[in-house]
């Protein structure tokens, strides 16, 4: 099969910008935050985004950053015992690099938990304080914390649970990370951004011959969403998420809260298998089979329950927003156990997709929805790549985010907030966005938003211009060139970022 040119034709990408719009066709409105019926029993290890995508820092623009989010809906003042991860849990990050739905590649990250157990004084007792802290805290590991959170990440290639394993270590041999403690608040921690850049390690990959970076701490949380709204049936008048001079008219739902990121900057060198310039990759989140409740916990932290027994996935996330608004209800938990090599089971959430019609209703359009069904031509695109931009030259149907590591990175001012999508558009030079890979500045609400209603198929024409079926044609599109001028109010390219690694930003305070 054709490998890929680093980069692609004007036609290629011509092509390949309506098909990044069918990627998310059928996805739309949410990020994975409490997704599914038995995630939200246990946010701890719950994804809520995943990305992927070439370095823009300057200098960093041969590596790959891997971000994967965790614990959705964090309050920035809730304390006192705030966000840890879970001891219990195993958080892993892969990267499939040969096309063939499974994992070669797996950094597995695990949690401990330390308590200090600081006590007081109080006339002739020593008694333990309640909170995590006794005092200010500005350094790693310092005194003042009463609750040290470290972490381990380990390498395994091959299959996850089977693999050859290694241990990632520090230049000096160490093997334990130290996470920054939540951010409490300005009397705790008077300079967070400082004392979270003290996280930031520089580390060895076994394998790798080039040095890599880790971070795990708590972030702002990067989406933007008009997520109440969205929810509420879409309760927004129709002439308004079809106006773009409304792009940015509703605040941000989760512009007040933080989430926990654990990122990865690696050379692709360390990624790619051979000549095939396309990774695919996706988070998930595993707990042990049994849990047994202690009626009578001893002293200590995080003892009232004792886990044992094998791993079992609970959380899986990949392109953003699938489980949240595709996949249906009594497929959820069953989804996120799955592995895209088993994706064949879920194939008429894609052919046949429900959300359009759900739209259709909400809005008061009826007969809006595409009528090209099966929707073959989000089936190519959603589940393989797109042909000459991210797809792998032996790709097998399935559900991963997948990135081509020979198109170079934009540096942010010049990234397009529709990826590929608003490059095509523009006629522009930005071929490095969503959906190959995705950056924390692309609006992926909107271009879904644009291909639910079947602007790929407007733009596919009728004579199949951009192969995705003859089916798929104007004609199939009832509310034509509108589909395109679709958004939620929100403008994910105004979110705060950081210009390098880990380029999410400084976490909101407990008090400002």
């Amino acid at each position: 099969m054709t490998r890929f040119p680093f980069a692609p034709s004007a036609t290629t990408l011509r092509a390949g910008l309506f098909a990044a719009s069918a990627l998310c066709a059928g996805l739309a409105f949410a990020s994975s935050h409490r997704e599914a019926p038995f995630i939200t029993t246990v946010p701890k290890a719950d994804a809520t985004d995943f990305y992927m995508f070439m370095s823009y820092e300057a200098g960093r623009t041969d590596y790959v950053t891997l971000i994967a989010n965790y614990l959705p809906l964090q309050d920035p003042y809730g304390g006192p015992n705030y966000f840890s991860l879970d001891p219990n849990a195993l958080y892993e990050i892969h990267v499939d690099n040969n096309g063939d739905a499974k994992e070669d590649i797996t950094f597995q990250f695990r949690f401990k938990n330390t308590l200090k157990a600081t006590a007081l004084t109080i006339g002739d007792k020593s008694v333990p304080i309640p909170l995590i802290q006794s005092g200010p805290v500005s350094d790693v590991k310092a005194a003042s914390l009463n609750l040290n959170e470290s972490y381990t990440v380990d390498i395994v290639r091959g299959d996850r649970r089977s693999g050859t394993r290694a241990a990632i270590s520090n230049p000096g041999g160490g093997t334990s990370f130290d996470k920054p403690v939540d951010n409490i608040g300005k009397k705790t921690i008077a300079d967070y951004a400082a004392y979270a850049a003290k996280h930031i390690y520089t580390v060895n990959i076994p394998g790798c011959n080039q040095p890599a970076k880790v971070f795990v701490g708590q972030r702002k949380d990067p989406f933007a969403v008009n997520l109440g709204t969205i929810f509420d049936l879409v309760n927004a008048p129709v002439g308004l998420i079809t106006d773009p001079a409304q792009i940015n008219a509703a605040p941000n739902t989760l512009e007040g809260k933080n989430v926990t990121t654990l990122a990865l900057e690696v050379h692709k060198s360390c990624l790619v298998s051979g000549t095939e310039p396309v990774i695919g990759g996706w988070t998930s989140a595993s707990m042990r089979q049994a849990r047994i409740l202690d009626p009578a916990p001893k002293a200590g932290h995080q003892t009232a329950d004792k886990a044992g027994g094998a791993w079992v996935q609970v959380s899986r996330l990949g392109m953003p927003l699938v489980n949240e608004v595709v996949i249906g209800l009594p497929d959820k938990d069953r989804f996120n156990s799955s592995k895209p090599k088993d994706d064949a089971q879920f194939a008429a959430y894609v052919t046949n997709p429900t959300l359009p019609a759900l739209l259709a209703t909400v809005l008061n359009l009826p007969g809006s929805a595409p009528t090209n069904l099966p929707r073959n031509d989000l089936v190519t695109t959603f589940l393989t790549g797109i042909k000459g931009v991210n797809q792998p030259a032996n790709v097998v149907a399935s559900e991963e985010l997948r990135l081509n590591t020979s198109i170079a990175a934009v540096p942010f001012a010049q990234q397009n907030r529709l990826g590929i999508v608003g490059n095509l558009l523009a006629k522009g030079s930005d071929n490095a966005g969503y959906p190959n890979g995705r950056r924390p500045k692309d609006d992926v609400v909107d271009i879904s938003l644009v291909a639910v209603m079947g602007g790929l198929c407007v733009a596919n024409g009728d004579t199949d211009a951009l192969a995705f079926g003859a089916a798929c044609k104007p004609s199939a599109v009832p509310l034509g060139a509108t589909a395109f001028k679709l958004h939620d109010a929100v403008d994910q390219a105004v979110v705060p970022l950081l210009p390098g690694f880990p380029y999410l930003y400084t976490p909101i305070g407990g008090t400002q």
